[in-house]
């Protein structure tokens, strides 16, 4: 009876719960979570931020000391994530680009994941049904999947498990002697430190804290505040960098839309709003939600009742559960979490994402796994209890069914973007163009006419449709020209150079145009491209690459030379700039110099050397 006590309870320590219970009960979730989303290991890279983290991301490609630096010290695709960097560099040494272990790797940290929230649960409420409902409503919630399926949603499964150790750890400390809450804290300090080297948003951890204090009781005092200061002053450091990351590549407020303060409080509002209902249901989830249109200058009407919806549940809350401590203890929770995702700030170009609810949906689930247990607590009606808590079983497998599908969507880029336009026909411009250049690549790469003639086709409609969807993107016309180039269409692909140099005249898109006036045998205005394009950003090693090989070809060789060095200082991995460069060396006469420079080259992978010029550089 004492062990069925400690089951049911809410009076005895956790800790005296014989571990044998817990391995069983966190082993049953983790098959079932398994058996639901091992679909996923089949699923291969997509062109949605894999290339940009993965596939093309030099960075993982070196777990050198030297590389391990340049992991800590770069941001990548506006994010600053090197624990998350190094996850896929240790993958890409053991497999290279071989998915299944990115997304083996993915799925258990999910689990792992999913196991904390189990324990952190238990250790808050004494409860297993509460800790059981909790773990299966979050391992098997679909919008969870795109943290999971998605290869470069790994930062989030890696943040939650941090930051769910994190809270562990706090609440050990809160409870343990004084011989053993040190060790506790320093723990949940660094686990902390890693979140934030996890994935920024982890700086809503030290307000979790406060609510476990809350939900806790632990006493209010000078003390129980200052445990929180290291972890707020983390928090700050954190996000400062965070905000200045993203400011810096141009991704706070949006390039083609802008929102007062009031449209913005209102799509905060709608998103908020969003997320709980697809809390309960899961329908129509996309991999991006866009933007609503405007019409006339201004949101459509009934964006600003959303506003109105949270300050109606906001007074429901107040006026009936405020002193029910856990209806406030998950709803703070969850707002805490996502608030700062929200879009109040617009990041980005989508509204919601449903990745963002990672963590932020534990706190709703705890609220649904509490009152499940309730009904096993003494004096509650047991024989309800029962059904209750098999419909809540039910109702987890039909999660695990949608997400075991939402898993197949996440395949490849064309089941991912065939979704997205199946289900936002028109307001998702951005799935024509990575679905355009799908079938760009696969026109690039098939050999059969009737193949070729269809891939490129698609490949022009898709991208089109972008341009005509989106005018005012830049990106939908360097695509395009792109494409008119590959089909020798040179006029079509001068003019979306042109356009989108005029709509948004980037060093990139002048060192990319540089390069078009290059194949069409225009040297001298490549070199005018060039130099735009290095005075706009001097730091950029293409440019300086590229105008050293033209210059190089007027037999300007001090020219040259100075600008394949410079490629080399900004860039001194890519073996193109050393091969280059000893055309130069030999043209002063240091052969050697020139037979040393093109080993170099040999030995960071370039393959396009001459081997009579290499040859005649060994004699």
């Amino acid at each position: 009876m004492a062990y069925k006590k400690d089951i049911l309870t809410n009076e005895s320590n956790p800790l005296q719960t014989p571990g044998r219970v817990h391995v069983l009960i966190m082993a049953g979730i983790a098959v079932v979570i398994w058996l639901f989303l091992k679909v996923c290991l089949n699923n291969q890279f997509t062109n949605w931020d894999d290339p940009s983290y993965i596939t093309s991301n030099p960075l993982i490609k070196d777990i050198s000391p030297g590389g391990l630096k340049a992991i800590f010290s770069t941001p990548v695709v506006g994010n600053y994530h090197p624990l998350t960097i190094l996850t896929y560099a240790l993958e890409y040494s053991a497999a290279a680009l071989n998915p299944w272990l990115y997304h083996f790797d993915s799925l258990l940290l999910h689990i792992f994941v999913t196991l904390l929230v189990y324990w952190l649960v238990y250790l808050l409420t004494r409860r297993p049904i509460a800790a059981v409902i909790t773990a299966l409503l979050f391992g098997l919630h679909p919008m969870h999947m795109e943290s999971m399926a998605w290869i470069s949603g790994r930062k989030d499964l890696l943040y939650g498990l941090f930051y769910l150790g994190a809270c562990i750890a706090y609440v050990y400390f809160t409870r343990e002697n004084d011989s053993k809450k040190t060790g506790w804290y320093i723990g949940s300090i660094a686990l902390f430190i890693f979140a934030l080297l996890s994935k920024p948003v982890a700086v809503t951890l030290p307000l979790t804290l406060l609510l476990i204090d809350y939900f806790e009781k632990r006493t209010w005092s000078r003390k129980t505040m200052l445990d929180k200061i290291p972890y707020f002053i983390l928090a700050l450091i954190c996000g400062l960098i965070a905000f200045k990351v993203q400011r810096d590549i141009g991704a706070v407020d949006l390039p083609n839309e802008h929102f007062n303060a009031i449209e913005r409080t209102a799509l905060g509002a709608y998103a908020l709003i969003t997320y709980l209902w697809k809390a309960v249901l899961p329908a129509d989830l996309l991999c991006f939600y866009p933007y609503p249109p405007k019409t006339g200058g201004s949101l459509p009407s009934g964006y600003y009742l959303y506003p109105l919806a949270v300050a109606a549940i906001i007074f429901i809350t107040w006026k009936y559960a405020r002193k029910n401590r856990v209806v406030m203890f998950g709803l703070l929770y969850f707002i805490a979490g996502i608030a700062l995702l929200l879009q109040f700030i617009p990041v980005g170009q989508a509204i919601l994402a449903d990745r963002y609810t990672y963590l932020p949906y534990f706190g709703l689930f705890f609220i649904a796994g509490w009152y499940v247990s309730s009904y096993f607590e003494p004096g509650a009606n047991k024989q309800t209890g029962y059904v209750v808590f098999a419909a809540t079983l039910l109702f987890t497998g039909c999660l695990g069914y949608l997400s075991n599908q939402r898993c197949m969507v996440w395949y490849d880029s064309l089941s991912l973007w065939r979704d997205e336009i199946a289900k936002e026909p028109e307001r998702a411009p951005i799935a024509y163009n990575n679905l355009g250049f799908i079938y760009f690549d696969k026109w690039y790469n098939a050999t059969g006419r009737t193949e070729r003639e269809t891939d490129y086709d698609s490949a022009l409609y898709l991208m089109s449709r972008y341009a005509v969807l989106q005018p005012d993107s830049a990106g939908a016309y360097q695509g395009l020209s792109m494409l008119y180039y590959s089909k020798k269409n040179y006029a079509a692909a001068s003019a979306c150079y042109k356009t989108a140099l005029r709509l948004h005249p980037t060093p990139e898109g002048y060192s990319n145009y540089g390069n078009f006036l290059e194949l069409l045998g225009k040297p001298d205005s490549a070199l005018l491209a060039y130099d735009t394009a290095l005075s706009q950003n001097p730091e950029m090693y293409a440019p300086y690459l590229n105008r050293g090989k033209i210059l190089k070809q007027q037999n300007r060789w001090a020219e040259a030379m100075r600008d394949f060095n410079q490629a080399i200082e900004l860039n001194p991995n890519n073996g193109e700039s050393y091969y280059q460069r000893s055309f130069c060396d030999t043209q002063s006469g240091l052969k050697f110099i020139a037979f040393r420079d093109v080993n170099q080259a040999i030995s960071l992978g370039y393959k396009k050397v001459d081997s009579a010029y290499y040859n005649s550089l060994k004699r």
